[in-house]
């Protein structure tokens, strides 16, 4: 028997706290580690069955001491995380606007950085379990999007950007709309603050400077150029990438690879072909804005 992936992609409403919402489900793959990669989004997760078990390192997320978690609710980093993958799983996977973590999930995104993984029931309560059943319950896609979709929208109260400071939300979106290339210098100059009152503004809501957060806007928009070329069947050209997207050159690239996946575009790309080739890295690499 072969074994299956299926992915299956809502459209979440523009300008709202979800930029991407992806289904996922595997049947009879070989166990796997699969590399949960820095993004300019929060990570949630509704797992359908059983768990998502992860950690830091490889060895973490395939010992004892691994993180088992229903509901994942994941906040910015700059390295990889490791997901020990049963080969059958299913679940919805969200990316969140990072400034929205205060209106949807209670806590700004800051507080979130250092976990593998926060446990959403502690999160989110009681609801969001049984949340989660329902959504087991439901052998519909689109039902279970439905559902997951109304129940965060009471959440968000129709606020996403609730309780963040105007600088920070115009910061992040400058950062955005520069994809990443801008200098802290005119972005300090276009939200009227100093570089370091900025600094520590930014690294208060989102758990990441300025600095970072572009770094790895930067390399989000990089990847996904790298990801449309393989989807295609095409050799990515990872000098031509890199010159599209704001790298000093091809080098920069590769070590800007080798941070937010451990190893080098080649060596990410051989990894994760079969998940490319199913659609499974579409989640988020449309916009970061």
């Amino acid at each position: 028997m072969t074994g299956s992936q299926e992915f299956v992609r809502a459209t979440p409403r523009p300008g709202g706290p979800i930029v991407s919402a992806v289904g996922y489900r595997t049947q009879g793959l070989p166990p796997a580690l699969h590399r949960g990669l820095p993004s300019p989004y929060l990570t949630v997760i509704f797992t359908l069955d059983e768990p998502v078990v992860g950690g830091h390192t490889p060895e973490e997320a395939l010992g004892p001491g691994a993180v088992r978690t229903d509901i994942v609710v994941g906040g910015l980093h700059q390295r990889p995380e490791y997901i020990a993958q049963s080969g059958s799983d299913a679940g919805i996977q969200l990316a969140v606007h990072p400034l929205a973590a205060r209106a949807l999930l209670g806590v700004p995104a800051a507080e979130l950085a250092g976990p593998v993984a926060v446990e959403g029931t502690d999160l989110l309560g009681r609801a969001a379990a049984d949340v989660r059943e329902e959504l087991a319950e439901l052998d519909d896609w689109r039902a279970r999007f439905d559902r997951l979709s109304g129940y965060l929208a009471r959440r968000g109260g129709g606020e996403p950007l609730a309780g963040v400071r105007p600088e920070v939300a115009e910061a992040w979106t400058w950062i955005a709309r520069h994809r990443g290339a801008g200098t802290l210098k005119g972005l300090a100059a276009h939200v009227a603050l100093s570089e370091r009152r900025l600094t520590t503004l930014f690294r208060a809501e989102t758990g990441l400077s300025p600095k970072q957060a572009a770094r790895l806007m930067r390399f989000q928009h990089a990847k996904a150029a790298v990801v449309r070329a393989v989807a295609a069947g095409d050799p990515p050209d990872l000098a031509r990438v890199a010159a599209e997207h704001g790298y000093c050159d091809h080098s920069h690239l590769v070590r800007d690879f080798r941070q937010y996946t451990g190893v080098s575009p080649t060596g990410w790309i051989a990894e994760e072909c079969r998940n490319i080739q199913a659609g499974g890295h579409r989640n988020g690499e449309e916009s970061t804005a």
